[in-house]
């Protein structure tokens, strides 16, 4: 990750005798994969104090063994109340219809919030209905989140929302890759909107959540590639919202316990140059931290494992007219838990390094 940085907060809980006064965070949802990693990053944070854990389950207070050392509390039961006095921020990894419960009472209670579910993402009600029958935002209930207080928290293209939003819905860890890969293109008008746009994602397991399946089964994974979920999969309409377009989106699941690679195909506009497409990623990412424009040096996996970076790559047919993107990125990371510190980080107004710089 990145090394020998000077990390320093621009916004502070308060000061005590001129010392920053650490943003208490909660951590909801602790012991899934997504959760483990948000733990192991917000107990090393140098501005924030982890000051609860919580998950849903049998009600018994747990320790994470492979975190000892790092952070030492106990993973106890979700309670609202409780989540609400203990901290400022409250980063959720919950089921959908749990952040759907917890997060509005949260944000009416003056809290900000960052769920790592996919409750808040799609804006349009039906669309929600459809690809999240779980999570019930209670529209018309007393604590309904006006949609104004929410942003969509893809890090490098949405700060200024991020700033001031009051919830901010992580993105799924494939439009992660995805959006950071297309949105500048789209943006600057290089994409030929009349050409199909396909998105091939390859993920490991870990996407998957830690619940067992047959499929995720370590029998089933080894050895094994498979695509799943055409034209079915809820990340596409997430995608397509973003690009305000369709896409066909093809995940796949590969043996491997993280990461992602997504390739995808597109066409340019007539007369679109390589100079000109590596000029727009170069302004788009050129105050991103996190994410490593490589050109032609297409990344992989092993380049962003247990890294916080997305690395972009491209091959471009100028003849043709055909454009070839390689995004990949920690699904852990990038995908969840580490862009959501990102997230906290702008929202606080702090380094958007801390946390994740070591």
């Amino acid at each position: 990750m990145l090394s020998s940085v000077n990390i320093s907060p621009n916004h502070a809980a308060g000061n005590v005798d001129g010392a920053a006064v650490p943003v208490r965070v909660g951590v909801a949802g602790a012991t899934g994969f997504a959760g483990r990693e948000l733990v192991r990053l917000l107990a090393r944070h140098p501005f924030v104090r982890l000051t609860t854990a919580m998950a849903t389950g049998d009600g018994r207070p747990r320790r994470l063994d492979g975190l000892l050392h790092i952070w030492d509390g106990e993973v106890v039961p979700l309670s609202i109340e409780p989540l609400i006095e203990s901290c400022e921020v409250a980063v959720l990894a919950l089921p959908d219809a749990s952040a759907a419960a917890v997060a509005p009472a949260l944000v009416h209670a003056g809290r900000r919030v960052i769920d790592l579910s996919g409750t808040f993402r799609l804006r349009q009600a039906a669309e929600r209905a459809r690809w999240y029958p779980d999570a019930d935002r209670g529209e018309a209930g007393d604590h309904a989140v006006a949609a104004e207080a929410i942003a969509y928290g893809l890090t490098e293209r949405r700060r200024d929302q991020i700033r001031t939003a009051r919830l901010i819905a992580n993105p799924g860890c494939y439009p992660t890759a995805a959006l950071l890969a297309l949105e500048p293109l789209a943006a600057a008008g290089l994409l030929d909107t009349r050409a199909d746009l396909v998105i091939d994602a390859k993920s490991g397991v870990s996407g998957a959540g830690q619940a067992p399946t047959d499929r995720t089964h370590f029998s089933s994974c080894h050895g094994n590639v498979a695509a799943y979920g055409l034209f079915e999969h809820r990340h596409a309409p997430e995608i397509g919202q973003a690009l305000g377009r369709s896409v066909t989106f093809v995940p796949h699941l590969v043996p491997l316990d993280r990461g992602i690679l997504t390739t995808i195909y597109a066409r340019v506009q007539p007369g679109a140059t390589e100079t000109r497409v590596a000029d727009t990623y170069a302004a788009a990412y050129a105050a991103a931290p996190f994410v490593r424009v490589r050109g032609e040096a297409l990344p992989e996996i092993r380049d962003v494992a247990h890294t916080n970076f997305c690395d972009l790559g491209w091959r471009l047919d100028a003849a043709s007219g055909r454009i070839v993107l390689v995004a990949c990125l920690d699904n852990l990371l990038k995908g969840a838990a580490g862009q959501a510190v990102q997230n906290l980080n702008v929202a606080l107004g702090f380094d958007e390094r801390a946390g994740l710089a070591s």
